[in-house]
């Protein structure tokens, strides 16, 4: 096989790998929303956890589809990688990423009982915790589009200082932070009620088979540039693949070794989550108990 042929291959391995990754990964959106709604329930899903998706998938989704589609930040991403100035973002990694912003909105929904009708505890809202990070993120963004357009030469347009591609750099890493941070909160409800019931192990087994997916057409698509910086360049992709790998190991170890003879269903949960009830039916029912 000619090198001119090992190369064609390579490539092919990597746009099947791409794809693949994309359809395990987009595949893994829908267990739990499907689950929730067979049991009309979200118990036993940390709110946190989509309220942290929401943010992430949507600044990924615009991150990728400025590497893609913006003049500006492809020009300002060859100007700091010039032994590789075609970035290692591909089209699947903005659609992955675009699915994943519509579904995340979804998932969020149906904790409205308004909305869907699901039975809600009264310890499903969002921490306090999370929304300090949450907009701490969101300041943490601007403050740098903000740098980029005072600070930076020709407000933002050069690439030798403050410019557009690190907005973008930065919209990346809310995506890295999130996804770091989503799984914390679920880890550790699994923990309390000791019981991943309303917590779909399908998703996880997508997650895992899809990092090592996306980790592998990275690595595929650096080596055929011959400049390993197409991973210290493409930060979120490799540390999405990793860090979804490692929580899927602790997630399975929850699911499949510490908690499988659980016995707990999620009538069970009513004294870690409560039912949900509105706060002015809660206040009447309060009142009528007085009175009598």
């Amino acid at each position: 096989m000619t090198e001119g042929e090992l190369e064609s291959f390579a490539k092919a391995i990597s746009r099947v790998l791409g794809w693949s990754y994309f359809l395990a990964w987009s595949a893994s959106f829908y267990p739990q929303p499907i689950s929730n709604y067979s049991r009309k329930s979200t118990l036993g899903l940390a709110i946190d956890f989509p309220t942290l998706n929401v943010l992430g998938f949507w600044c990924y989704a615009i991150s990728t589809a400025c590497f893609l589609y913006s003049p500006t930040i492809r020009s300002q991403y060859a100007y700091r990688h010039p032994g590789a100035p075609d970035t290692t973002v591909r089209f699947n990694d903005f659609l992955f990423a675009a699915h994943g912003a519509a579904m995340t909105v979804i998932i969020y929904s149906q904790f409205f009982p308004r909305i869907w009708g699901f039975k809600v505890g009264r310890t499903q809202r969002v921490s306090r915790a999370v929304l300090g990070i949450w907009w701490g993120l969101v300041t943490g963004v601007i403050a740098v589009a903000l740098l980029a357009l005072l600070s930076g030469n020709d407000k933002g347009h050069a690439a030798e200082d403050w410019a557009w591609i690190d907005v973008i750099y930065a919209l990346g890493y809310v995506k890295l932070i999130t996804v770091f941070l989503k799984y914390i909160p679920q880890a550790w409800v699994n923990y309390k009620r000791k019981s991943t019931v309303g917590w779909s192990i399908y998703p996880l087994i997508l997650d895992f088979t899809g990092g090592w997916l996306s980790l592998a057409q990275l690595i595929i698509d650096s080596a055929l540039q011959n400049d390993w910086t197409g991973i210290t360049g493409n930060p979120v992709k490799f540390g999405l693949g990793n860090i979804t790998i490692v929580f899927d190991i602790i997630f399975f170890l929850q699911h499949y070794v510490l908690y499988r003879d659980s016995k707990k269903h999620m009538e069970d949960d009513d004294a870690d989550e409560g039912d949900w009830v509105p706060e002015r039916e809660r206040l009447v029912a309060e009142d009528l108990d007085h009175v009598r």
